[in-house]
């Protein structure tokens, strides 16, 4: 019964995330940090005024990019709902697959702006980017896992 419950507010949770993802996201970080994303990042990363208008652009374009990583996941979140049922094997094994890809598309988006920022501002800023943003997925990722259940084998 636990488990008819868990999956019932993932498939609402995903049905309601695909039609609005962008926003899922924003209820996302602040459910876990209580305001927008822009204002924790602002809280914790320090550029000197010299560095925060490229910082503060090139931070835009990463987040652009994030955001359409965002809604992969949110994706890959609704194929597992759809399909919790009635997994096969290989399509479990293509949703890991992809959860796997998306992870390391996320983790290259996050080094290489680590590298970006850093060539414009200095590696303390760098550092508290890279440090902020993963601590940001890590909660999101955490958030995620606490809400969807364990895929179990079908009985026949």
């Amino acid at each position: 019964m636990k488990k008819c419950l868990l999956l019932i507010s993932v498939l609402f949770l995903t049905s309601f995330a695909w039609a609005q993802s962008n926003k899922e996201e924003i209820d996302l970080v602040q459910a876990a940090f209580g305001r927008d994303k822009k204002a924790v990042v602002a809280d914790f990363v320090k550029p000197s005024p010299a560095q925060k208008d490229a910082f503060w652009k090139l931070y835009d374009e990463y987040e652009t990019q994030r955001k359409a990583l965002g809604r992969e996941r949110i994706t890959i979140l609704k194929q597992y709902a759809d399909h919790y049922f009635d997994f096969t094997p290989e399509q479990a094994d293509a949703w890991t697959k992809s959860v796997i890809a998306l992870q390391k598309k996320t983790d290259d988006l996050i080094n290489s702006y680590y590298g970006k920022v850093k060539a414009i501002s200095d590696g303390i800023v760098a550092t508290q980017f890279y440090q902020i943003e993963y601590y940001i997925l890590g909660t999101i990722r955490m958030k995620i896992l606490q809400n969807v259940p364990f895929l179990v084998k079908p009985t026949k």
